[in-house]
C-alpha cells in the first residue's frame, strides 16, 4: 500500500513504524473473513482493512474524526487478522499506534474519559482487591450487570501455596486483574509446578503487564509498567534462578513476549526487555515436560469429564500456539472437545472491551458459547482470566482455567 507521510509525522518513531506496517498491506481483504466485528456490523470499516484506510488517511493529513475514533474502539485486537494475512501485516500494532494519534486529535465526551480513566487505573490500582471483595460482599444488592461481571468468593485453596523448595524455578507474571478476580488460578499454577517439581517464584513488585493501559491509549502508562516489571524480575534473571518468566493468562503472555520490541528504543530497557522476552512462556508451553510427572499424580477417576476447550485469541493468533492444551488434557484423561466451527473467533472478552463495546462483546460471546456448549460438557476451561469472567456470565456451565482443572484432579 503506497503512503506519504504528513510532513507533520516526519521525524517520528511511531509515524514511521506505522509506515513500514501500512506499506506491508495488499489490501487483498482476505482479514475480512476471519473478522469479528466485520461479521457482525458488514461495514467495511468495522474490518481490519477498512480500520488500515481510516488510519493511513490520518498519517497523511487527513481529518480523524469521532467516527474514525468509533471504528477504532471496535477492533477487539484479537489478532485473527494476522493469522489470516499473506502478507504479515502487523496489526495489532498498527492499531494500537492508530488509536494513540486518533486519541490525541479527537477529545471523547467526559462520561467516556471517565470510564476509560477508571479501567486504566482503577483496575491495577491495589485497592481492586478490596473493592472486589467488597462487592462480593454486597452481590444482593447489585445490579444485575454488575453480578455477572463479579466473580464468586474464591475458595480456601486460593489461598494455598506450596512451600516446597526445588532445584527448577520459574519467576511467575501475578498481573493486576488476576489476584484480585480468579485468585486461584495463580495457586493452582504453583500446585501443579509443585507436582512436577518445579517452585514457582513471584517478585512483590511486579503487576500489570502494560496491556490495560496500552490498549486504552496509553502507552507511556503501558511502558512505565514493563519497566516496571523488568526491574523486579530482573534480579532473578540475571542470577539465572529461574528458568523462565511464566504467565498464565495469555492476554499478559502476548504482552511480555513483545516486550522486546516495545521498549527496543530505550537504551537503558532495550537488552534486558529482549531477554525477559525470551524467557516468557505461557504455561502451556512447560506442559508437554509435565505430563510425566502429573500422570503420576492423577487420582482415580480425576480426569472424568467432558471438558470444552476455549483457545483465547492471545494464546493462538498472538503467540501462536494452538492445540497444545486439548493435546495435553487430553492426554492427561480428560474427555476434550474444542469450540466447534468458529473456535477461531474472539469470545468478545478482548480486556476492557466487553465494559467498553457490551453490545457486540454480549453477541460475540452468545455465540461462542452456543458453540462451547455443543457437546454438553461438565466444564469449560480457558487459559485468560478476562475470557473466563466474559464466558462465565452467559453461562450455568462452569467456567475455569485449565490449570485449576488439572489441579484438582491431582492426588
Amino acid at each position: 500500500m503506497q503512503i506519504q507521510l504528513s510532513p507533520e509525522f516526519h521525524g517520528d518513531r511511531e509515524a514511521a513504524e506505522a509506515e513500514a506496517i501500512l506499506r506491508s498491506c495488499v489490501h487483498c481483504g482476505f482479514c475480512t473473513a476471519t473478522c469479528p466485528t466485520y461479521q457482525l456490523e458488514g461495514n467495511e470499516l468495522d474490518g481490519p482493512r477498512g480500520r488500515i484506510y481510516l488510519i493511513k488517511q490520518v498519517f497523511e493529513g487527513g481529518e480523524a474524526s469521532r467516527s474514525t475514533q468509533r471504528h477504532l474502539d471496535r477492533c477487539l485486537t484479537c489478532r485473527n487478522c494476522e493469522t489470516t494475512c499473506p502478507s504479515g501485516v502487523h496489526y495489532g500494532r498498527l492499531v494500537d499506534i492508530g488509536r494513540q494519534v486518533v486519541d490525541a486529535r479527537v477529545q471523547r465526551p467526559v462520561a467516556e474519559r471517565a470510564v476509560r480513566w477508571v479501567l486504566k487505573e482503577g483496575l491495577t490500582s491495589p485497592l481492586v482487591g478490596p473493592a472486589v471483595r467488597l462487592g462480593q460482599l454486597l452481590r444482593p444488592a447489585l445490579p444485575g450487570v454488575l453480578k455477572k461481571k463479579l466473580p464468586r468468593r474464591a475458595g480456601a485453596r486460593a489461598s494455598d501455596w506450596p512451600r516446597t523448595e526445588h532445584p527448577r524455578k520459574v519467576m511467575l507474571l501475578q498481573g493486576c486483574v488476576q489476584p484480585a478476580m480468579l485468585p486461584n488460578i495463580n495457586a493452582a499454577t504453583a500446585r501443579v509446578l509443585d507436582a512436577a517439581g518445579i517452585q514457582t517464584l513471584v517478585a512483590a513488585e511486579g503487576g500489570c503487564c502494560g496491556a490495560l493501559r496500552t490498549h486504552l491509549s496509553d502507552a507511556e502508562g503501558g511502558l512505565a509498567d514493563m519497566r516496571r516489571n523488568i526491574d523486579a524480575w530482573w534480579p532473578a534473571v540475571e542470577s539465572g534462578d529461574v528458568e523462565c518468566i511464566l504467565v498464565n493468562a495469555s492476554g499478559c503472555g502476548a504482552v511480555v513476549k513483545e516486550y522486546g520490541e516495545a521498549l527496543a528504543h530505550e537504551p537503558a530497557y532495550a537488552e534486558r526487555a529482549a531477554r525477559i522476552s525470551a524467557l516468557a512462556r505461557d504455561l502451556s508451553e512447560l506442559l508437554p515436560d509435565l505430563l510425566p510427572a502429573l500422570r503420576a499424580r492423577m487420582r482415580p477417576q480425576g480426569a472424568e469429564r467432558r471438558v470444552s476447550v476455549h483457545t483465547p485469541c492471545t494464546l493462538q493468533h498472538a503467540q501462536r500456539l494452538r492445540g497444545g492444551v486439548e493435546a495435553a488434557l487430553a492426554a492427561l484423561g480428560f474427555d476434550v472437545t474444542a469450540s466447534a466451527g468458529d473456535g477461531h473467533l474472539c469470545c468478545g472478552s478482548a480486556g476492557a472491551y466487553s465494559v467498553l463495546q457490551p453490545g457486540i462483546a454480549t453477541a460475540l460471546r452468545d455465540r461462542k458459547l452456543s458453540s462451547l456448549n455443543t457437546h454438553e460438557p461438565d466444564v469449560i476451561v480457558s487459559a485468560n482470566v478476562g475470557c473466563i469472567l466474559h464466558l462465565q456470565s452467559g453461562t450455568a456451565v462452569p467456567v475455569q482455567h485449565w490449570v485449576e482443572m488439572v489441579d484438582q484432579a491431582l492426588a
